[in-house]
Parts: structure tokens; C-alpha cells; sequence
């Protein structure tokens, strides 16, 4: 499969090394519209490949011509995010971007599955599903791996284990307001409940909730980037290796959780074709009630936008 990343700043070239380093694709094309940078990164890229070894191929540019025919694009254009600046703050600065550059994604690659990475990640995908006109299961958001990833790490560094061995599930909006679900995460199987007490597990809750922010505080001049890429890439992976993988991702909703005509943050199976299937786990009156106040803040997001 030919895979395309557009935006070479941290996320977008971070984004391209961990596809190169998973061997995805022989080729990933790297986009920005920044003259030099792209082929300057591509190049440095692809001098690490013989330490790194991997034989993937990484080509820079500033036109969409050389992403012709890619079957995943991984869009992570836009402007990040500062201190003091919310994600919606982004929203109206980064549709316009998003716009531009989905319409150049579908006049190239027609068949492709677009993959968003951009902020307000919901708020973009849904952009980039009006815009570029496909099914809603070749347009997605990555966000839940990213919280979801956040959470385990918080919980490893809390208990000293590994990160391998917990999974959870993050739902709702890429927010403040996103839901972690507690009782659907695990450590090897044994139940987080029965491993910290309730008020160490809301705190983590809570640091997930203001991952993001946490890391633009103490960057100051930019925002993560090495978590997000690792989670695009993921999702990449499950798509071009038609994996199956259960993941947390911004997918559109048609009734599932009582919700509609929104991306927000649900478990879904992904594999070639892109989102395959949504799965509707049970969720307590208070979960429901902390998913829907989430989609509602997305909702409210999208009706703002100018399209």
C-alpha cells in the first residue's frame, strides 16, 4: 500500500518515521507547503534507515502530485497548539487548512482512507468527511489511541509495571471532556479497581483528561508529538495489515450510543476498509451521561464551523 502524511512539522514527520519503521509501505510521501522542509526531513529520514533498518522510503515534497494513488493518508496539517490555547481556539484557523487540503487528498487519491490526526480532532474529521464526500468508514480521527495510550502510561508509571500489560478504553471527544472508563481497564486481567483506590484513579482520570494540555505547558512553544505519531501509526498499521484491531477512534455516528451525525470517540474494529464496525459496550447511566455531555461539546463545535 502507498501511504501519504500531510504536514511535516513534528507530528506529521514523527508520524512518518513510525510507518517507516513498521515497514508499511515501501514508500510514504511526506507533504508540507513549506518549501525545503519536507525534502529536508524525507532525506534525514531516509539516511537513518540503514541504522534503523528499514528499507521504506521516504520522499518530501510540497506538491500532492507524488501522493497519486495512496490507499492511507494520515493528515496532520494545521497550526498546534499554544499555551493558553484550547482546541477550539484552533477550529476556525485549522478548517480552512483542512479544507485545502482534503480536497487535494480526494482529487489524488480517490480510494484512499483518510486518517485525522489535526486539531480539533473531531471538529476536522467531520471537515474532512463534508468535504471530501467519501463513506464515513474511509473517514476517522486517532484521538482515542492517544488518550487511551496516555491513561496506560499514567497508570504503569502509578502502579511500576508495564505498559504492556494494561489495556483500557478512553471515550468521547478529544478533550477535556473525554470519558476514560475505569472499569473497562485492566492490568494482565486483574481489574484496575482492585489495584488503586478510587481517588488515585480519578486523578489519572483527570491528568488524561489535561494530557495534551500538560504537555504544551511545559513545551511552551508547541505540543506532543511523539504520542500522537505513535498512535497515528497504529492506526495506520491495523488499516494497511487489515489487523481488526479494536480500537478507540473518531468515528460517525448513525445511532450507536444514542448518537448521530457527529465523530466522537467510540471502540470500532478497523482493518482495509477503514472503520468496519462501531462495538456498543454497556455503560452505566453515568458514563452514558459523561459520553453524551462530550459529544455534545463536539456537536456544538460543528455547528460552529464555516463550510
Amino acid at each position: 500500500m502507498k501511504i501519504s502524511v500531510i504536514g511535516a512539522g513534528h507530528v506529521g514527520a514523527t508520524t512518518a518515521l513510525r510507518i517507516s519503521e513498521k515497514e508499511l509501505s515501501s514508500e510514504v510521501v511526506l507533504v508540507d507547503i513549506i518549501e525545503g522542509m519536507p525534502q529536508g526531513k524525507a532525506l534525514d529520514l531516509w539516511e537513518s534507515a540503514p541504522v534503523g533498518y528499514t528499507d521504506s522510503r521516504l520522499i518530501g515534497t510540497n506538491k500532492y502530485d507524488e501522493t497519486a494513488g495512496s490507499d492511507v493518508v494520515v493528515i496532520t496539517a494545521g497550526l498546534p497548539r499554544t499555551p493558553g490555547m484550547t482546541r477550539d481556539d484552533l477550529r476556525d484557523k485549522n478548517t480552512e487548512i483542512v479544507k485545502e487540503v482534503t480536497k487535494n487528498v480526494v482529487e489524488n487519491s480517490p480510494n484512499c482512507v483518510i486518517i485525522m490526526v489535526s486539531n480539533p480532532l473531531d471538529v476536522m474529521t467531520y471537515v474532512a468527511y463534508k468535504v471530501s464526500g467519501f463513506p464515513t468508514n474511509r473517514v476517522f480521527g486517532m484521538a482515542g489511541v492517544l488518550d487511551t495510550s496516555r491513561f496506560r502510561s499514567f497508570i504503569a508509571m502509578e502502579l511500576n509495571v508495564s505498559v504492556e500489560d494494561i489495556t483500557s478504553m478512553v471515550l468521547g471527544g478529544h478533550g477535556d471532556s473525554m470519558v476514560p472508563l475505569p472499569r473497562y481497564t485492566s492490568v494482565s486481567g486483574i481489574p484496575l479497581t482492585q489495584l488503586m483506590e478510587k481517588e488515585t484513579i480519578d486523578r489519572l482520570v483527570d491528568r488524561t483528561r489535561k494530557g495534551g494540555t500538560e504537555i504544551v505547558n511545559l513545551l511552551k512553544t508547541g505540543s506532543a508529538y511523539y504520542a500522537p505519531a505513535s498512535s497515528a501509526a497504529q492506526m495506520v498499521e491495523a488499516v494497511v495489515k487489515d489487523k481488526k484491531r479494536i480500537l478507540p477512534g473518531s468515528v460517525y455516528v448513525t445511532g450507536q450510543y444514542g448518537l448521530s451525525d457527529l465523530y466522537v470517540g467510540l471502540p470500532a474494529k478497523f482493518g482495509k476498509s477503514g472503520v468496519e464496525e462501531i462495538i456498543e459496550i454497556e455503560l452505566t447511566e453515568d458514563e452514558k451521561a459523561a459520553l453524551h455531555k462530550s459529544a455534545d461539546g463536539v456537536r456544538n463545535s460543528v455547528a460552529k464551523l464555516k463550510l
